[in-house]
């Protein structure tokens, strides 16, 4: 009986891994590490912070929305552009999954007020953002935004 218990569990392991399955994050430090990353961002866009997230973001960094793809320098350029503003947001219910232990994916609801040149965004959206340690830093290289339907 332990026998089949073990051959089940090995293979229960190995489909989960052929099958690219990961884990929800049990490495407390780096969901923090992470969480606090997409909180300073908020704060960052609000603030007018573009050091910060240009520090943030790896060089090839993309970024999805409704407006399409954009890299790095587009995203900040239209993030930041005059006419653009982040009055108030909230964040909840983040999730975080590792996929190795250089890359964790953050998941999360947001409710914000924003608009750019007169066209209100979103209020309520999914994000999701895909950090990569590189030289020993959590950096961003990709995150989307998606409105929730209501």
């Amino acid at each position: 009986m332990k026998k089949i218990i073990m051959i089940l569990m090995v293979a229960i392991g190995v489909s989960s891994i052929a099958f690219g399955q990961t884990k929800m994050s049990k490495d407390t430090k780096v969901e923090a590490q992470v969480i606090a990353l997409e909180k300073q961002s908020w704060e960052a866009i609000k603030t007018k912070d573009v050091k910060f997230l240009d520090a943030l973001l790896t060089d090839d960094a993309i970024a999805v929305s409704g407006d399409g793809v954009a890299n790095k320098a587009q995203w900040l350029k239209s993030t930041f552009a005059d006419g653009c503003a982040l009055k108030s947001y909230s964040t909840q219910d983040f999730k975080v999954v590792m996929f190795d232990k250089n890359t964790a994916m953050v998941t999360y609801k947001a409710t914000q007020d924003s608009a750019c040149n007169g066209k209100q965004d979103p209020a309520n959206i999914w994000l999701s953002s895909l950090y990569v340690k590189r030289g020993g830093k959590w950096l961003n290289s990709f995150f989307q935004i998606t409105p929730i339907n209501q």
